[in-house]
């Protein structure tokens, strides 16, 4: 079964959001990899010094086929520190892992696929 590691922005950082909802529908994005048959996990980080660790754990945790970074880390100009981190932490600790890019947290499992 192939697997992939959906990496995300935390939604209770984010001021404004509606974070239970936004939770919620990362969580239904996780019921439709099962849905296409792929082992996938979540991991959802914040930019502070608890981001590098919390990553490394999860991309050790197993070999992943594809790392999805989602786009509240991409597209938020003040976070290109914390997108650059994460590229490099894949390349670094799961080299064997193809890097997906989604455009919203529910075309996840789309992303993906491009890479399994």
């Amino acid at each position: 079964m192939p697997s992939a590691l959906v990496v995300g922005y935390d939604p209770q950082a984010i001021p404004g959001v509606d974070a239970d909802a936004l939770r919620a529908a990362l969580d239904a994005e996780l019921a439709r990899f099962a849905a296409q048959g792929i082992d996938a996990a979540m991991t959802l980080i914040v930019f502070d010094e608890s981001a590098e660790s919390t990553l490394i754990a999860s991309l050790t945790s197993r070999p992943w086929d594809v790392v999805v970074v989602g786009g509240g880390i991409r597209k938020a100009e003040q976070l290109l520190p914390l997108f650059e981190q994460v590229v490099n932490l894949i390349r670094r600790h799961a080299p064997q892992a193809a890097i997906a890019f989604n455009t919203s947290g529910g075309d996840s499992v789309e992303a993906a696929q491009r890479w399994l």
